[in-house]
């Protein structure tokens, strides 16, 4: 049993064209929306591979309705709180060749009840026993302070579930030295944690490494088009799934993340299907998130070798 946490989760309308031409009317060929927010998206995912899972989520108005509604459609549990704000609404505009223009909008700003109550949503007394992991994914709204990761990691710990915790900034340095089972930042926030720029595949076990040392029990991380590291005390690996064409990344990372914590969230055998998982999201349109029959395992390198020296392309 997985439950994911999405403090500031949206709606994701998607329009997928050719070539955007800034300042014309642009006509899509295809659009579609879909629940959105990093914990929603690995629950979507986690559902999609046969998963038991339960999403944690603040919502309000219309467009909080709705995306319960379809979260529900899908077969996922949603364990709501309600707030006075409205859930916010994304857009994405997804061209040929892979190219996504991301507008996200800020979210509503919670109380100092709603925050509480999010916090009280999640004990485990609230969603039993049987809790394997829980997901803790997103930026934080307006109104939680960045020691609020920090705090429900301490919390559920005390419970005996392990955290896996994909945030960045202030919310991630924050948490680290109430000791998540695994971090999951990309290249980018690896960089923003530890001051300095990523630029080659040892960069990033380097700064991976350090997060270890603040308090994360497991890094895996995201480098985009470069794959993938997973560094723990048992060992280190990198691993790669080159894909022939991009459609979207929307969602890509939260899928890798599903199928990391569905195969048992630690070894290199997680991380393959991170990996896995990860390549057939960008192969989808939207936010689509993968089913087994979507996956390519064959496609996927993992080794122990590590290439330190390897530059990280963009």
């Amino acid at each position: 049993m997985i439950v994911t946490i999405t403090p500031n989760p949206s709606l994701d309308r998607t329009y997928e064209l050719g070539t955007l031409i800034p300042g014309e009317v642009n006509r899509a060929a295809h659009d579609r929306l879909d629940p959105g927010g990093k914990g929603v998206n690995v629950s979507r995912a986690l559902t999609a591979a046969g998963h038991r899972t339960t999403a944690v989520l603040p919502l309000g108005g219309p467009s909080g309705h709705l995306l319960a509604d379809l979260l529900r459609r899908q077969g996922i549990d949603v364990a709501a709180v309600a707030i006075s704000g409205d859930t916010r609404i994304n857009v994405s505009i997804a061209e040929d060749g892979g190219s996504v223009t991301k507008v996200n909008a800020v979210g509503p700003e919670l109380s100092a009840a709603e925050s509480a109550a999010l916090l009280a949503l999640v004990r485990e007394d609230h969603l039993g026993n049987d809790v394997d992991w829980l997901a803790c994914c997103g930026s934080l709204p307006r109104g939680l302070a960045p020691e609020w990761y920090a705090e429900l990691v301490a919390q559920v710990h005390s419970g005996g579930a392990r955290i896996a915790l994909d945030t960045s900034g202030p919310a991630l340095l924050a948490a680290l030295s109430a000791r998540p089972d695994v971090v999951k930042p990309n290249r980018e926030e690896l960089a923003e944690a530890v001051g300095r720029p990523v630029a080659t595949v040892g960069d990033a076990v380097d700064a991976a490494g350090e997060l270890r040392k603040r308090g994360a029990q497991q890094v895996l991380a995201s480098l985009g088009a470069d794959g993938m590291l997973l560094i723990a005390d048992e060992g280190s690996w990198y691993g790669s799934a080159p894909v022939a064409a991009v459609r979207s990344d929307v969602g890509a990372g939260d899928a890798s993340l599903a199928g990391f914590l569905g195969a048992g969230g630690t070894g290199p055998g997680a991380l393959a299907a991170a990996l896995a998982h990860g390549a057939a999201a960008v192969q989808l349109p939207g936010s689509v998130m993968p089913t087994p029959a979507d996956l390519d395992p064959a496609a996927v390198v993992v080794t122990a070798d590590i290439p330190l020296e390897r530059p990280l392309r963009g």
